[in-house]
Order: structure tokens, then sequence, then C-alpha cells
């Protein structure tokens, strides 16, 4: 499940990242009217929230490659990088409860 949503947020992260790169956009477009500025500060906000929430639960659980997620994050998409984090901590998970049964 988390697979099958980060592929699909890649695919429509990317495409609409080539839209808008086609045509030389500014930082204000990005905030251009209520709906826009509320969308951008939201999402700045989840990316922020998704990131310390990576950083504290992927030190707590000593996953390797921790800081790749969070690249991903901010150079891709955080809508991509929570999911594939989540699926590295439930293999993380799952493979300490199998070792300690």
């Amino acid at each position: 499940m988390y697979a099958a949503i980060a592929v699909a947020a890649l695919v429509g992260t990317q495409l609409a990242l080539v839209d808008i790169l086609s045509e030389s956009p500014s930082w204000s477009a990005l905030t251009d009217g209520p709906i826009a500025t509320f969308i951008t500060i939201d999402l700045l906000a989840l990316a922020l929230v998704a990131t310390i929430f990576m950083i504290v639960e992927g030190r707590r659980l000593k996953l390797r490659w921790l800081w790749v997620y969070i690249v991903i994050t901010f150079a891709v998409a955080a809508s991509v990088a929570l999911p594939l984090f989540l699926i590295a901590r439930t293999r993380n998970l799952a493979a300490a409860r199998t070792t300690t049964t």
C-alpha cells in the first residue's frame, strides 16, 4: 500500500514539476492568491513534521540510510519520502520482531 502511494505520488509530482518548469515560474507563483498560499504553507508544514518524525523514529530504530529520506522529502516530494520511510520502518520492526521471537 505504501509503495503504491509512493509511486503514484512520484509520478504525479514529477509530471506537475515538468509542467511548472516548462513555464519558467517565479516563487510568487506558489503564493499568488489565498488558495495557493494555504496549500504552500500546509505542504511545507507537513514536510517539516514528516522530517521531524522520520529523524526521531529513524534514530530510535537505527534505520540505515535515514538521510536519504530527508533528502527525498525536499528534493523530490514529502509524499514520496514518507511512504518510503514507512516501508523501511515497517520492515525494520518486522525484522526486529522475528529476531526477538
